[in-house]
């Protein structure tokens, strides 16, 4: 066996010590599976041996199935009634193992999550190492599918259906300690001791029977179509999972269905209902495109997989920061907190001192909540340095410019830099609108200049697009990427562009929800409907969040600098309306398209219904949804045109984490891809007839739709996950 090494011990035990060749961690190749079928009836042929102890020879257990297989399992076509074939295949081994007659136990020295801790439920007895570093769980329903190796069904036997559908429906990891007060494992040792305990177990009580397999056994807390405990969980679930969905997910109504019906059917039966629910979720493309997204090329952009090849890796240990204000003091913030020195330089002294203050009071908070203390708060602290002296800023290996988007500013503080920071120093701008070549005209050293745009919070906000202006170089591009590393964000690498890639289709989402209110469209539908179709907030909400005040000065920006090949869009004279004529302009001024009511909640401004009447007649909600989705989509294929943007993986990634695109869809090249290209075309052909050419088709779009090509190659590999 190439995965598995079989040893006998001195008392009869068989250990079973997994070890995928070539992978950093276990998972559930094709070959192991078939190594663990042999084992098993090894075990079983062998009188000599009492029972067997699974265990693993890597530091984690097995940390899931291979994601890139999935992938590829729903772009082959190959049937559902295949796929259901050969997952009841592994459903079987696992069955098997518990109905051998013989006792299995789990020694869980690491990590196991998915299909690894559905192998462990599966044994008889389960020991784990409290290695404050591995966690257990069922984190499938973050990839769109459910636990397809019996983990719907031996979980709530194990636990109970109140205390497993929580870990089920969100993915939960809990650390060993809580594992074991759950109830997932039967002994919590130290580490190292794992095989030695369930060896022990073996020899003293090695019971072969699992619970849900003795007669008369019943589900811990209550389960059945008639129990009050288990009718009262199902309906509370049932309704949190449509608030939470919005339909627009399936994994976590297949989660509760298996769960239900398994609950009445005697193991075996279940087994065949959890795999029908996990053959449908995985041929449907709803789990292609978020573990492609999520899980593959993102993992894939946290390994830069876009550093410039042959640069020597770098480490950030003093990093400046350029103005003081929210997004300069939480890129304060996220740095310090990765172990750099920070200079935060300001105008004067108490912007500065008030840029510190937020992640003091960010510490503060965790530290109330238990997840800091008053000692790991003074050592960060102590490594931000307020300042309005450049001088501060010499022996910086990289500057982070967050100053106000003024084209004068931001050239004066890059000349003040540039005459104190050495000659190898990388000096970033976090502009999210201003073109990168323009700004770097400012510098002596453009190969040194890159945009570093952030997000807000920063904090909070997963993804960092690094901007390449022409005349960027490699070590710039190494250098950025590695920090962006080091502080344990995603990034995404874009050209330069107006508004980049992020701010530029962002704004085409905010436009046509903004469009529609000017053509007579409920203001509450555009908004219910966009949170309904997965954007986090509605293009009404979330122009008030970044301020209309901010989008009417980039729009003059814009129009200033383009002249006469400007476009104007249908939203640009109510935006004007808000900030000239309303004096609304936004959030932070205390109203924009929402009153803010001090000590209330946010509601749409009546005045709304006055300036903008509604429609007597309204468009259908899936309507909307089109116009917003299709938008986006649209102007992504405009960016991978102009070659802002050069992967549609990045775009993918960018769109989701950047600005909130629905997951479900895996981003706006994976939505197109899902709807059909031809398809696609021809909704995006009948929008631009009826609402303008902002919806016209990208030639290259209707050039793959005509040749029936997609933007991702199929198979799917390492080499081209996001190449």
């Amino acid at each position: 066996m190439k995965t598995i090494d079989y040893k006998v011990n001195k008392d009869g035990v068989a250990v079973l010590t997994i070890d995928v060749k070539d992978r950093s961690m276990n998972v559930l190749t094709p070959e192991f599976v078939g190594d663990l079928q042999t084992a098993i009836e090894k075990v079983v042929a062998d009188d000599a041996v009492k029972g067997a102890v699974l265990t693993s020879g890597k530091s984690s257990f097995i940390a899931g199935a291979d994601l890139m297989s999935v992938v590829n399992t729903y772009a082959s076509g190959v049937s559902a009634q295949e796929i259901y074939k050969n997952w009841g295949g592994f459903q079987g081994i696992l069955r098997r193992m518990e109905t051998c007659g013989k006792p299995f136990a789990a020694a869980i020295n690491g990590t196991a999550l998915g299909g690894g801790n559905e192998v462990a439920l599966a044994c008889h007895y389960r020991v784990v190492g409290n290695n404050p570093k591995a966690v257990l769980g069922q984190p499938e329903v973050l990839i769109g599918l459910l636990p397809g190796a019996g983990g719907t069904q031996r979980l709530p036997r194990l636990i109970g259906m109140e205390k497993s559908l929580p870990l089920l429906l969100q993915g939960t990891h809990v650390s060993p300690e809580k594992a074991f007060e759950l109830g997932m494992v039967n002994e919590l040792v130290d580490p190292g001791k794992e095989v030695e305990a369930a060896c022990r177990w073996i020899i003293e009580k090695g019971d072969p029977v699992q619970p849900w397999d003795v007669k008369g056994f019943r589900f811990p807390g209550g389960a059945g179509l008639m129990h009050p405990s288990s009718i009262q969980t199902l309906m509370v679930g049932t309704a949190l999972l449509q608030k939470t969905t919005n339909h627009n997910y399936p994994a976590p109504i297949a989660i509760m269905s298996c769960v239900y019906e398994g609950s009445v059917l005697p193991m075996d039966k279940a087994l065949q209902v959890e795999s029908k629910y996990f053959v449908s979720l995985l041929v449907d493309p709803v789990s292609r495109n978020m573990i492609r997204t999520l899980f593959i090329n993102k993992g894939a952009a946290d390994k830069l997989v876009r550093r410039p090849k042959g640069v020597e890796k770098s480490k950030v240990t003093k990093l400046g920061v350029l103005g003081a204000g929210m997004m300069g003091a939480g890129v304060a913030y996220v740095s310090a907190l990765a172990g750099m020195d920070v200079i935060l330089l300001d105008t004067d002294l108490e912007k500065a001192e008030f840029g510190k203050d937020y992640s003091r009071k960010l510490l503060k908070k965790a530290i109330s909540r238990g997840r800091s203390t008053e000692e790991k708060m003074e050592a960060l602290l102590g490594r931000i340095k307020p300042t309005t002296d450049f001088a501060d800023l010499a022996g910086c290996e990289l500057i982070i410019e967050a100053v106000f988007e003024d084209r004068k500013i931001k050239a004066d503080v890059t000349a003040k830099v540039e005459a104190v920071i050495s000659k190898d120093a990388i000096f970033a701008s976090n502009t999210s609108t201003l073109p990168i070549t323009g700004l770097a005209e400012a510098s002596k050293r453009p190969e040194q200049f890159i945009g570093i745009h952030f997000f807000s919070p920063v904090d909070k906000m997963p993804l960092v697009e690094v901007i390449l202006g022409k005349k960027t170089g490699d070590v710039a591009i190494a250098t950025a990427l590695d920090y962006i590393q080091q502080i344990r964000k995603t990034p995404i690498v874009v050209n330069d562009s107006r508004g980049f890639y992020t701010s530029r289709v962002f704004s085409v989402f905010t436009r046509e929800g903004i469009a529609m209110l000017s053509e007579g469209v409920s203001p509450a539908l555009i908004e219910n409907v966009a949170k309904f179709a997965g954007m986090p907030v509605g293009p009404l909400a979330v122009t008030d969040e970044v301020s209309q005040e901010l989008s009417y000065h980039v729009g003059m920006q814009t129009r200033k600098d383009l002249g006469d090949s400007y476009e104007v869009s249908p939203a640009e004279e109510v935006i004007r309306k808000f900030v000239e004529d309303f004096d609304r302009r936004g959030k932070r001024f205390g109203k924009g398209f929402y009153d803010y009511p001090e000590g209330g909640k946010k509601h749409l401004w009546p005045g709304l219904a006055e300036h903008f009447p509604v429609a007597a007649e309204q468009p259908d909600p899936e309507e909307v949804k089109t116009r917003l989705l299709y938008a986006q989509a649209i102007e992504s294929v405009r960016c991978m045109d102009e070659n802002v943007v050069t992967d549609p993986a990045d775009a993918d990634i960018g769109s989701i984490f950047g600005w909130g695109f629905p997951p479900y869809t895996g981003g706006v090249i994976s939505f197109i891809e899902t709807v059909g290209l031809k398809k696609f075309v021809a909704e995006a052909d009948r929008l631009a007839k009826q609402y303008g050419p902002r919806f016209d088709v990208p030639a290259s779009l209707r050039k793959k739709a005509e040749k029936g090509e997609t933007y991702y190659p199929y198979p799917l590999t390492a080499t081209n996950e996001a190449a």
